[in-house]
């Protein structure tokens, strides 16, 4: 088993009033119908509120505390504002306590910062990066995730993303500055199968496994040969089948990540 670090950890207690009961589902709809399998159980949980549209412009804050985040692999950074208002965000790599973030086109280029991608110079990297100005960071938001501004021309930026797409933005989204911190949450290993059952993950049963009636790929003597495509229990193609649909933001990606 490989746990992750909490080193940078400065506050056990999360902030009272930014907090949400968080109900869980377990994979089902209104209907009680399991729509997604292999959910179930996991610690109880509350709901950090994460501010990812950083609309305090032009108001400095101060870090109070990095916090844990169980519904993120990405730490939280707790920021009281000049006004009285607290807030969390994503904290980026170099952002410790006592440090002053603030939102705005006149903002410095320092991790932490939130400004338009046409005040922030080509080559920086950036992360929580909005598809639509005003509606909040979409992408680049896990631990260790990092985008690089590449160049801009009239409206649009060009960004590569972590995936190595790269996709037009309007200059005026927002992104902050510098890469999400926790890098090292991909070296994290399970260790046995009870930590993933604190994660709400149940277990899975290959289809190999099943009956005829149960899976396209159960049944036979023995253990055979699949003798088709990977199916899901339903019969549709299971890998290398395109899921995604035309979306009009399609028009915006310069090149694919494949």
């Amino acid at each position: 088993m490989i746990s992750a670090s909490f080193e940078e950890i400065t506050k056990t207690v999360p902030e009272r009033s930014l907090l949400l009961p968080l109900r869980k589902t377990a994979g089902r709809n209104r209907r009680g119908v399991i729509t997604v399998r292999h959910r179930g159980g996991g610690t109880k949980r509350k709901l950090r509120i994460i501010d990812f549209k950083r609309d305090k412009i032009s108001i400095p804050g101060k870090v109070a505390a990095i916090e844990y985040d169980p519904n993120r692999s990405a730490r939280i950074a707790l920021i009281h504002y000049t006004d009285g208002e607290k807030r969390y965000i994503l904290a980026p790599i170099g952002l410790s306590v006592g440090d002053t973030i603030k939102t705005g086109e006149g903002a410095e280029i320092k991790p932490g910062n939130a400004l338009p991608l046409d005040s922030i110079p080509t080559g920086t990297l950036i992360h929580n990066i909005e598809l639509e100005p005003g509606k909040g960071g979409q992408l680049v938001r896990s631990a260790g995730a990092a985008a690089q501004l590449m160049g801009k021309e009239n409206k649009y930026s060009f960004v590569r993303l972590p995936s190595g797409e790269v996709r037009r933005f309007l200059v005026s989204c927002l992104a902050t500055i510098g890469q999400v911190g926790n890098v090292d949450h991909q070296n994290i290993k399970s260790g046995k199968a009870g930590r993933g059952r604190w994660l709400g993950q149940r277990p899975k049963v290959r289809g190999s496994a099943m009956t005829p009636r149960d899976h396209p790929q159960g049944g036979g003597e023995g253990r055979a040969p699949r003798g088709m495509a990977p199916k899901t229990p339903w019969g549709k193609p299971a890998l290398g089948y395109k899921t995604r649909r035309h979306k009009a933001s399609d028009r915006l990606i310069v090149r694919r990540r494949k």
